[in-house]
């Protein structure tokens, strides 16, 4: 129930920093401009919190009960009756370049926030596991390339990657070019060489595996002792009574050998009781365990709330890798992954629509919302990570051509430059319909992978 009620605070959350910093870009800009701004509203429905500005606009600032979007009001003498003295302040009487300028400024505001979001943590330092391959599938696609236990890959086609996120965002985009792709390895004998992989397929296979399950590789994860590190404040390792630096000896009598098989007893046991004994500074100590049935992306299982103490770098901790930037720096590093990841959507939205990818990879607020909790519940770095996607997303969707979306009047005033005039009213109540209909389809069918993820 806790990780349910966690993952709606954090979806709501969520949404409401997007929403927010999304129509803040409309609001912030069309003031600018000189435009009479009349409401702003996160939110849709009945409001549950409003407040009037003191200055001379009088804005209204609306928290509305329905968080799944948000509006700026303006004056526009297409809505309603505007005096002699505000005309010019109208949206409706603003020039083609003022309109375009305060309709973009919403998407290019949640660029923004992915880019000072990207900025923040890599200045604070994000925590990953270098791109070794821990194991190679028989008969896979990386066999077949020539891959090799503990290889390290350095680039995948002419892109350089530091960490495994790195790595599996690189494959991603280089199958949607549906081909050959060459990856340079480190091998264990420290000698350079290139592999191969044939990509071809996997987009179409995206809602049945991920990027390193097609490819037949795998992770290589270091044997790290199983003691506790961090623990959530509520979680059920807090209530257990276990303490960081506990190091666990044995779960209901079988013994735990390192980290990654705690973690996999754990996850096996949602909602039942663990019996485990640690050793707290030489006394060994028996706790009983329950960890929380949690839903996630994985399906479900068990956790407790508690991550690991990695070894320290002067141990020879060769396989963790820490992308902490100084500002400069990390600013280059936020504007590549800002701009890496908006591309790599754009292009799966263009490979969906043309049947190259499987719909089932939308997700609807049931999975942003798992996403969100999940991400959440592992520190503040994850949960900074996710909402720079999500933001991302929001941006490249906001600026499809799509009618009632915020490409859609941009691609409407970009007629309007070509013909010389504004679109007419009845084309524009067409296209609205249309968008309609397109948005209750794709929400549809968003809601629908939401629940066969859940009860499939």
């Amino acid at each position: 129930m806790s990780s349910v009620l966690s993952s709606i605070f954090f979806f709501i959350l969520t949404l409401g920093i997007l929403i927010t910093f999304h129509e803040f870009g409309h609001y912030w800009v069309a003031r600018k401009l000189g435009v009479k701004v009349l409401r702003f509203s996160v939110g849709f429905g009945s409001p549950i919190w409003k407040k009037t500005g003191k200055d001379a606009d009088q804005v209204e600032y609306v928290i509305a009960a329905i968080p799944l979007g948000g509006y700026v009001k303006m004056l526009d003498e297409r809505e309603t009756e505007v005096p002699q003295e505000d005309l010019h302040r109208s949206f409706n009487r603003q020039s083609l370049a003022t309109r375009t300028a305060i309709v973009a400024a919403g998407p290019i505001f949640n660029f923004l926030l992915a880019i000072v979001v990207y900025w923040f943590v890599f200045m604070l330092g994000v925590n990953g596991l270098k791109p070794i391959v821990g194991g190679v599938a028989v008969d896979s696609i990386a066999e077949r390339g020539g891959f090799q236990k503990e290889d390290e890959i350095l680039k995948v086609g002419d892109r350089d990657v530091e960490a495994w996120g790195d790595a599996i965002l690189a494959i991603l985009d280089e199958a949607l070019n549906q081909q050959f792709t060459s990856i340079q390895v480190k091998t264990l004998e420290g000698a350079i060489v290139d592999r191969k992989l044939e990509l071809t397929g996997l987009t179409a296979q995206l809602e049945q595996s991920d990027v390193l399950s097609f490819t037949g590789l795998s992770v290589y994860r270091p044997k790290i002792p199983p003691e506790i590190g961090q623990i959530e404040s509520g979680a059920p390792a807090y209530k257990a009574g276990m303490e960081r630096g506990d190091l666990v000896l044995s779960a209901d009598g079988e013994t735990i050998s390192d980290w990654g098989a705690w973690v996999d007893y754990v996850r096996a046991k949602p909602d039942e009781m663990i019996v485990v004994d640690v050793d707290r500074d030489g006394v060994v100590l028996t706790l009983n365990l329950t960890p929380e049935l949690f839903s996630g992306k994985e399906g479900e299982y068990g956790r407790i709330g508690a991550g690991v103490t990695l070894p320290p770098k002067e141990e020879g901790n060769a396989y963790v890798i820490n992308q902490q930037y100084g500002p400069i720096d990390a600013m280059q590093q936020a504007l590549g992954k800002t701009w890496d990841v908006s591309v790599l959507t754009l292009r799966m939205l263009y490979n969906m629509v043309f049947g190259d990818i499987s719909v089932k990879n939308l997700s609807g607020p049931i999975s942003i919302a798992q996403y969100a909790g999940g991400s959440a519940s592992i520190g503040l770095i994850p949960f900074l990570m996710f909402l720079a996607v999500v933001s991302i997303s929001l941006g490249v969707l906001n600026l499809l051509p799509v009618p009632m979306l915020d490409g859609g009047h941009l691609m409407y005033y970009f007629v309007e430059l070509v013909k010389g005039s504004p679109v007419s009213e009845q084309t524009e109540m067409l296209g609205q319909r249309i968008g309609i209909m397109l948005l209750v389809v794709l929400m549809v069918f968003a809601f629908y992978n939401d629940l066969s993820r859940v009860f499939g």
